[in-house]
């Protein structure tokens, strides 16, 4: 089923390639979207696909790429939009 992923990502996950790896395995698994960086240092993403591949991505998502270090996520589903037509980084 397809599905919407908000996600809130804490730590040092700015400067370290983290928007990047996530846009990586985004597009590997089908995902459409965006990620942002946040004035507070954490980053944004918000997701929409398969919810497995959803899934998947979350636990790229926690793990982040080898300089980053994730502190905290929140998340939470919704309805998918089919908004995007790619995945972004910003």
């Amino acid at each position: 089923m397809l599905k919407r992923m908000y996600v809130k990502v804490y730590g040092i996950v700015q400067g370290v390639g983290f928007r990047r790896y996530v846009q990586i395995h985004a597009a590997r698994l089908g995902i459409k979207g965006y990620a942002k960086n946040l004035p507070d240092g954490s980053v944004e993403i918000v997701a929409e696909g398969y919810e497995e591949a959803l899934q998947k991505l979350l636990e790229y998502i926690k793990r982040g790429p080898p300089l980053s270090r994730v502190e905290k996520i929140e998340y939470r589903f919704y309805e998918y939009k089919g908004e995007f037509n790619n995945f972004d980084t910003y």
